[in-house]
């Protein structure tokens, strides 16, 4: 049981660790994928301009439609964030009843470790968010190649 309460105090304590260090990595993975989303872009605009055999004047009224698309994507973000804060703060609050009513049927200890199980699998699961975040070698391709001839 010491073992136990020791391994919850330990991993409280990594989170509590952990979680100092988010804002700034934000701040930076910002500003990183801002960067990365630009050079794919660039990327992309490239290819396309090889493959298709596009002109001047089709690059840029292909430059104009995506970046409209962006802005009415930005917009409809923002008109949709009410929603979204609402639909997070109703998710919250079931959550939080959840963890009340099982407080009521679970006995100090099981409910102690039921919150334990709880949270190291959402760090498990952050841990895997932020790996496949990192990994960033899977590159979707936009090729525009012709099918491949049927044979008679």
């Amino acid at each position: 049981m010491k073992k136990f309460v020791l391994a919850i105090a330990m991993i409280g304590m990594g989170s509590f660790a952990m979680a100092q260090q988010a804002p700034q990595d934000k701040k930076f993975n910002r500003e990183e994928m801002k960067q990365k989303m630009q050079e794919k872009e660039q990327e992309r605009m490239a290819e396309m301009k090889k493959e298709l055999n596009l002109n001047q004047s089709q690059i840029a009224q292909i430059k104009g439609l995506h970046e409209k698309r962006k802005s009415e994507m930005v917009n409809n973000f923002e008109k949709n964030k009410e929603q979204r804060q609402a639909k997070m703060a109703e998710m919250k609050a079931k959550r939080q009843q959840m963890d009340n009513e099982m407080k009521n049927i679970l006995t100090p200890e099981q409910y102690a470790k039921w919150e334990a199980g709880k949270k190291a699998k959402m760090e498990q699961r952050r841990a895997m968010m932020k790996e496949k975040g990192m990994k960033g070698d899977r590159k979707m391709k936009h090729g525009f190649k012709t099918a491949p001839q049927q044979m008679n």
